[in-house]
Formats: C-alpha cells, sequence, structure tokens
C-alpha cells in the first residue's frame, strides 16, 4: 500500500505520459502554424513581386503628349487583367502621361497585402519628374479598411503632393465590393473638399467587368478613362 499523500510510480508515470504526449500536440500545432504562415508569407511575397514588376513594365509606358499628367493607382491604373497593360484607362487622359499603378495598393496603408505601397509611400517617387497634373486613382482596395486608416493615409497622400495640382479618382461599383463603395466613396469627397482638392465621382457608372467581378475589361477601361478625362477637362484649374 502507497502511504496518503505519496504517488506511486504508476500515477506519476501517467502523468508524465500525459504531460510529453499534449507537449507533442502542442509542437505539431506550432510547427503547422509555422508552416502555414511561412506559406502564406511566401505566397505573398511572390503575389508582390510579380506586382512590382507590372508597375515597373507600366510606368515604363507613357502616353501622349502636351503638359506632364501622372497617375498614382491601384490595379486599375496598373493593367491587371489586360493583355495590353498600356491600354489601361489612364491611356485615354490628354497631355503626357505617365502613370505609377500598383495593384492592390490604396490610400491606406492596410489595403491589399503587399507593405511600403500605400499611394503617400509612392507620391514622392511618382512626382519626382514634374507634372502640371496629379490623378490619383483608388478606393476598392480600400474597402475593408476603417474609415480612421484611409483619413490617416490621406493625410500623409496630401503633405507628399502639397504644391501639386491634385484630382482623386472614387472608386467605381465592382460587383465583388459594391456594398462597401459608398462608404469609402463618401469619406473620400468629403476628404477631398477638406483638402481642397477635385474629385472624380464613377461610383454611378455600369461598367464591363471581367470574370473576377472586380477589373475591367479592355472596353471598361476605355469608357473609364473617357469619363474621367472628360471630367477632368470641366474641373477648375
Amino acid at each position: 500500500m502507497v502511504p496518503r499523500g505519496v504517488a506511486s510510480i504508476g500515477s506519476l508515470w501517467s502523468v508524465r505520459r500525459r504531460t510529453v504526449v499534449v507537449g507533442a500536440a502542442l509542437l505539431l500545432l506550432l510547427a503547422a502554424v509555422l508552416v502555414v504562415h511561412a506559406d502564406r508569407a511566401g505566397a505573398n511575397g511572390d503575389k508582390c513581386d510579380r506586382f512590382a514588376a507590372d508597375s515597373r513594365a507600366r510606368a515604363a509606358v507613357a502616353s501622349g503628349s502636351g503638359e506632364p499628367v501622372v497617375v498614382i493607382g491601384d490595379s486599375w491604373s496598373a493593367g491587371l487583367g489586360l493583355d495590353r497593360i498600356a491600354s489601361s484607362w489612364p491611356s485615354r487622359l490628354p497631355g503626357a502621361v505617365h502613370v505609377a499603378g500598383f495593384s492592390g495598393s490604396g490610400f491606406s496603408e492596410e489595403a491589399g497585402g503587399c507593405r511600403g505601397v500605400s499611394f503617400a509611400d509612392r507620391a514622392p517617387a511618382a512626382v519626382r519628374g514634374g507634372a502640371a497634373l496629379v490623378v490619383v486613382e483608388g478606393g476598392l482596395n480600400d474597402y475593408d479598411v476603417p474609415n480612421a486608416d484611409i483619413r490617416a493615409g490621406f493625410r500623409r497622400l496630401m503633405t507628399e503632393l502639397r504644391g501639386q495640382r491634385v484630382v482623386v479618382v472614387g472608386p467605381a461599383s465592382a460587383p465583388s465590393r459594391a456594398a462597401e463603395v459608398p462608404r469609402v466613396d463618401a469619406l473620400l469627397a468629403q476628404l477631398a473638399t477638406a483638402y481642397d482638392v477635385g474629385y472624380v465621382r464613377t461610383s454611378g457608372l455600369d461598367l464591363p467587368y471581367l470574370p473576377d467581378r472586380l477589373h475591367l475589361t479592355p472596353a471598361g477601361h476605355e469608357e473609364f478613362g473617357d469619363f474621367v478625362a472628360g471630367e477632368l477637362a470641366s474641373l477648375p484649374h
């Protein structure tokens, strides 16, 4: 008989065995989490590298002639989904148009999954060569971002573009994100007024989209670009 208060060898072994089993299970779980995180980080890194290459390719193709126009935008400006990225909507604008588009980017730092590519982050390099007009197009990638973060990004952007003539082009109602467009659109219009920059509202356009219900078809780019060009012409200089 084992004296009261003294555990048997069998009991101690059972406790130790359970501890080892639980510890091993936790280690396996941690390993699985690390593998998933590494896979996601790798996939995200591959995506961001691809977007960066697309951004450089689009930036290398200028269009038109006349006063220099710089477009800072997202995948719509970069031409994601097009066979000819040079035919993305900014090519419909008048002037010598230079495009600084990066897929997934937006006004906030939290838009998309790539770091350091918000509009404010990329603005200094985009306007380094000079611009008579800076057009900032976006908002669809800010659809799941709190208003406070969009405001902070907009404020940074305006600081970087101080002294430039700026027009903001708001998000169209892409079907996959249409539910959040009214909120983002209204906020951007409010911010544009507060910072005394032009605002082009596109949320009322009925545009043709690719099967992903987010990106424009070639005809959609033409329609969107022509609409923005017309609105720019009507804004005061």
